[in-house]
């Protein structure tokens, strides 16, 4: 029985005739978090979007769970890094995440205690329990990202997705979705991020390194290496400080920084 979290032999990902990722082979451990880092259109969102079953391989094979993606979904949740919802929809903080109980309850059955108990939890751990009765229009963005992050705990998973999920954000909620992140696992559950991030990687379990392709994946020490850095962003991309030697700094410039 494969006890891999997800399990990919020779993936390959794309849209239409356009290839975002090409032939990728890794595993990644359960109860764990695992960053996706690369440069812009590197294929790390694409990479989010074939785990969460949104997206077919165009070749290869892809297993979430010890199952394919489709068949996994249930005990997926995902946070996308934006949500459109139409400006003066009159929807509360506390319908937002209530929504994240509908996979299991269904959308017509009245929420049971446990139900609300669970949202109650999802909406006290992102510190958003007092902004209940506002609107989602009312927040800023970074209380809208602790919404949705609540919404996604809020439901059944054994495994997070969340894209980007501290870009531009206000320190508060920033801190609160990473204690997030790193405390998913005394759950029993797994996270996976997309992040542009060199020090939210080094922080990761495990690390997924993306340059339309999976340069490396493994341990934070083993990945953020100079050398696969350089691989992946391009030679000359780097600028090495001689005061810090342990780190490198990512200059892109295919990606800003909000």
């Amino acid at each position: 029985m494969n006890t891999s979290l997800v399990t990919a032999r020779n993936l390959v990902l794309g849209y239409g005739g356009s290839v975002a990722l090409s032939e990728s082979s890794f595993e990644l451990p359960q109860q764990s978090v695992t960053a996706i880092i690369g440069p812009n259109g590197s294929g790390k969102s694409t990479l989010l979007h074939a785990i969460a079953g949104l997206l077919d391989p165009s070749g290869g094979s892809l297993e979430v769970l010890g199952a394919s993606p489709a068949q996994a979904w249930r005990r997926v949740t995902y946070v996308m890094q934006t949500v459109a919802v139409a400006p003066g929809t009159p929807i509360t903080v506390r319908e937002v995440v209530t929504m994240g109980r509908f996979p299991s309850s269904g959308w017509f059955r009245p929420l049971t205690r446990a139900d609300r108990a669970r949202v109650d939890r999802a909406m006290a751990r992102l510190e958003i329990t007092d902004l209940a009765d506002r609107h989602l229009g009312e927040l800023s963005g970074g209380q809208r990202q602790r919404v949705y992050v609540a919404q996604g705990i809020a439901q059944d998973h054994e495994l997070v997705l969340l894209d980007e999920p501290l870009t531009g954000l206000d320190i508060t909620s920033a801190r609160t979705i990473d204690r997030i992140i790193h405390t998913e696992r005394e759950q029993g559950h797994s996270v996976i991020l997309t992040t542009h991030d060199l020090e939210e990687a080094r922080a990761a379990d495990h690390v997924i390194l993306t340059a339309g392709q999976v340069v490396a994946a493994g341990p934070p020490a083993e990945v953020l290496t100079r050398r696969n850095l350089e691989d992946a962003y391009g030679l000359g991309s780097l600028h090495h400080d001689d005061h810090t030697p342990e780190e490198d700094l990512i200059d892109d410039p295919r990606h800003r920084r909000n």
